[in-house]
């Protein structure tokens, strides 16, 4: 009987243990999730954007994401990827193109890709027959994907899947180079969204009107020179630090405020 006892007692610290365990581990690798995905430079772009949509558009936006702003609905086409309901979106996030090519001459990913489900997106937002849910829907994927399209490894090689297998170091820590300009360089900086976006640089309108001309494919041919000079930044294995950043880092700025410029200009566009 004694013996029984002491071995329900045993089941139940462990049991006790786990459950704290699991208390301080999984918020960690929460966190760490987030950090991969980005979440900080989606924001900032939507909250730039903000600040360039015209007055109907940001009714009409306001309405459809039931009072959400950009920055909170950004990172919404990142978190559905935990749902296979939603793997067909999944392409969505980037193209693959080898260094020589523009969009107009690669080969197309069957599945879509940023370029198709941007088009594929702001089709359903005009249709007068879809539903508001429907437009929302589509209208998330929109904002998240224009920031996608601005950031040069998802315009990247599919050898190694856009940069992911481009392995390399972030201050002494295993990363690769796509991370690296996801999210690494913008966390290390250690400011918030909103104080990213507030510190973006000051432009003129007829910088502005520069940055908003063109089409989307012009835009995907103008991130992919950037993917070019990305790849030639760092070496595989190679343990990237301050220096990397302050030769990048403006780069990253710069490449987040034209994208949130430029979503604005659709929106614009399509409301």
């Amino acid at each position: 009987m004694c013996q029984l006892k002491n071995n329900k007692y045993k089941h139940m610290k462990l049991l006790y243990t786990y459950f704290l365990a699991a208390l301080f581990i999984l918020p960690l690798q929460s966190n760490a999730l987030d950090d991969f995905w980005g979440a900080t430079g989606h924001r900032v772009v939507g909250k730039i954007a903000d600040d360039y949509l015209c007055g109907k558009a940001k009714r009409e936006v306001k309405r459809l994401l039931k009072r959400k702003s950009l920055a909170f609905v950004s990172t919404f086409a990142d978190e559905i990827k935990s749902d296979k309901r939603y793997n067909e979106f999944y392409t969505w996030h980037y193209i693959n193109m080898s260094m020589d090519e523009n969009y107009e001459d690669s080969k197309k990913n069957t599945k879509g890709d940023l370029a198709s489900g941007i088009a594929y997106c702001k089709k359903i937002i005009v249709d007068n027959n879809a539903s508001d849910d429907d437009k929302a829907f589509y209208l998330k994927l929109l904002i998240h994907l224009i920031g996608d399209l601005h950031q040069p490894m998802h315009v990247g090689l599919q050898e190694d899947k856009g940069g992911n297998d481009f392995k390399v170091q972030w201050f002494y820590k295993d990363s690769n180079l796509h991370r690296v300009w996801d999210s690494e360089m913008i966390e290390n900086f250690n400011m918030s969204y909103n104080e990213l976006a507030e510190n973006a640089d000051v432009l003129s309108k007829q910088q502005v009107k520069m940055i908003q001309k063109g089409s989307v494919i012009d835009w995907v041919n103008e991130t992919h020179q950037l993917t070019k000079k990305v790849y030639a930044s760092a070496k595989p294995d190679e343990n990237l630090r301050y220096r990397y950043s302050y030769n990048h880092f403006k780069t990253v700025r710069s490449q987040l405020q034209i994208a949130g410029i430029r979503l604005a200009k659709v929106l614009n566009d399509l409301f």
